[in-house]
């Protein structure tokens, strides 16, 4: 193999290996080194890839010609999924190459889809089941007793409303995540939209919300709109699971984590129960819910934070999540400053 064709399989970002007839790895890239590890080569494939529908498309390449692939599973060191194509290699010299195209995120995308299906049918089965059932009960035993037809039909505009707010949070979350590779443009000063964030809040839970905007809050690109969303959302909750003890601070901050760039961080701090470590990582998730039972009693749908993550990441912000059971939560959005260089 030329130089040129040694830097070209060394520049692949997919695994990529050479075998000779016997099955021995006569060239490897780095990315397959990366997998396999470093002593594949010279050895019969075996000895890295303990896999045996791998082995056999392999075997089936040397043997008879022509492309075998199966798709393999490797803890390399966490589980990978990869598209593992074994075709007779060119020139005539006998051997094989094998290319391992990596598809976990393919594979993870397709199970979170199945997931949300699944998840959206079983919201939407339980209040339809409640309407259906009042109704039958509405046509029959309780067609003559206006008491019970006057609390049933409130339990239905109960579940009826719960639907809907789940639509809304539906179409809201596909419409910022087909929108959330383009940043915003737009200058937008934080202070009046955060102060008429936190005003209608209070006004609309009859509860107290302290709010502390300090001096010197950048200016930012942001969608009015979707901020708002944002940030009402956030305080919602912490209404709902903090009772009077909310607050909403906003301050210029120097460095954003992860990014580094200077911007704004806009805090919505809570004294409720708090939040089980083990549940943090996936509060941004669809659907999921520290308290099921809690979360739908006060009209949670469970895609609130997973519409917040987008929008911040819309942003190009960062949400920052604390919490400790018995300790309240903090919820940090931090902004990039509108003058701060493109983020990534």
């Amino acid at each position: 193999m030329n130089n040129l064709a040694t830097d070209i399989l060394d520049s692949l970002p997919d695994p990529v290996l050479l075998l000779d007839a016997g099955r021995a790895v006569t060239r490897i890239n780095p990315a397959a080194r990366a997998v396999l590890g470093e002593r594949a080569l010279g050895r019969d494939l075996s000895h890295s890839l303990r896999h045996p529908d791998a082995l056999r498309a392999v075997d089936a390449a040397l043997a008879g010609g022509g492309q075998h692939g199966v798709e393999v599973s490797l803890p390399v060191p966490i589980a990978r999924a990869f598209d593992l194509q074994a075709l007779t290699a060119p020139g005539g010299q006998g051997g094989a190459l094998v290319i391992m195209r990596d598809v976990t995120t393919v594979r993870q995308n397709e199970r979170m889809r199945a997931d949300f299906v699944s998840n959206v049918s079983h919201e939407l089965r339980s209040p339809l089941a409640t309407l259906i059932g009042f109704i039958e009960t509405l046509r029959g035993p309780a067609a003559d007793d206006p008491e019970a037809r006057t609390r049933f039909l409130e339990i239905m505009d109960a579940e009826a409303a719960r639907m809907s707010r789940l639509v809304d949070d539906l179409l809201s979350l596909a419409r910022v995540e087909a929108r959330e590779h383009i940043q915003p443009e737009t200058e937008l000063d934080l202070a009046p939209l955060l102060k008429g964030v936190a005003e209608t809040l209070a006004a609309r839970s009859d509860r107290p919300v302290a709010l502390d905007i300090a001096d010197g809050l950048p200016p930012v690109l942001g969608d009015p709109d979707e901020l708002t969303q944002v940030f009402e959302n956030l305080l919602d909750n912490a209404i709902k699971y903090g009772g009077d003890n909310v607050r909403l601070e906003a301050a210029a901050v120097a460095r954003i984590p992860d990014i580094g760039l200077p911007g704004a961080c806009i805090a919505v701090t809570d004294a409720g129960p708090g939040i089980d470590e083990a549940d943090l990582p996936r509060l941004t998730e669809r659907f999921y819910r520290t308290d099921k039972a809690r979360s739908r009693s006060l009209g949670g749908t469970g895609l609130g934070l997973a519409i917040v993550k987008h929008i911040v990441n819309r942003h190009r912000g960062r949400l920052v999540t604390s919490s400790a059971l018995g300790r309240g939560s903090c919820f940090n959005v931090y902004l990039p400053a509108a003058d701060s260089p493109p983020a990534v």
